[in-house]
């Protein structure tokens, strides 16, 4: 009888749009989860947005940001975050985050594309 073990495969990392903030990389995507890198310019931010499935946790890597945030009565809330620092959005949680300095942020989430609501 074979030996039916999983076995460990290449995955070929590739590049995900434009972004007016930076750069995007996927690194890994399975049925349950995806990785990401992001390399944020100084001064550029992404979306104040939510997202109805994805479930995220992002860690800065390198380079000062701001996180905004929103609480459970809906004030608006920064916090300054530095390397080593990490965070769990999940699924309606408002947020933006906002590069300070050049940051590379590692993101890792539920395998879950487009799902994002913009905020006004």
């Amino acid at each position: 009888m074979a030996d039916r073990r999983p076995v460990i495969a290449a995955f070929q990392p590739r590049e995900l749009g434009k972004k007016n903030w930076g750069r995007e990389l996927l690194v890994a995507q399975t049925d349950t989860y995806i990785g990401k890198v992001l390399w944020m310019r100084a001064g550029e931010s992404g979306p104040l947005q939510y997202h109805e499935r994805k479930d995220e946790t992002f860690f800065l890597f390198s380079g000062d940001a701001l996180v905004y945030w929103r609480n459970v009565e809906g004030t608006p809330q920064v916090t300054a975050m530095t390397p080593g620092m990490s965070y769990h959005v999940p699924p309606g949680a408002i947020h933006q985050v906002e590069a300070v300095s050049d940051c590379v942020f590692f993101e890792t989430s539920n395998p879950v594309f487009d799902d994002r609501v913009a905020v006004k």
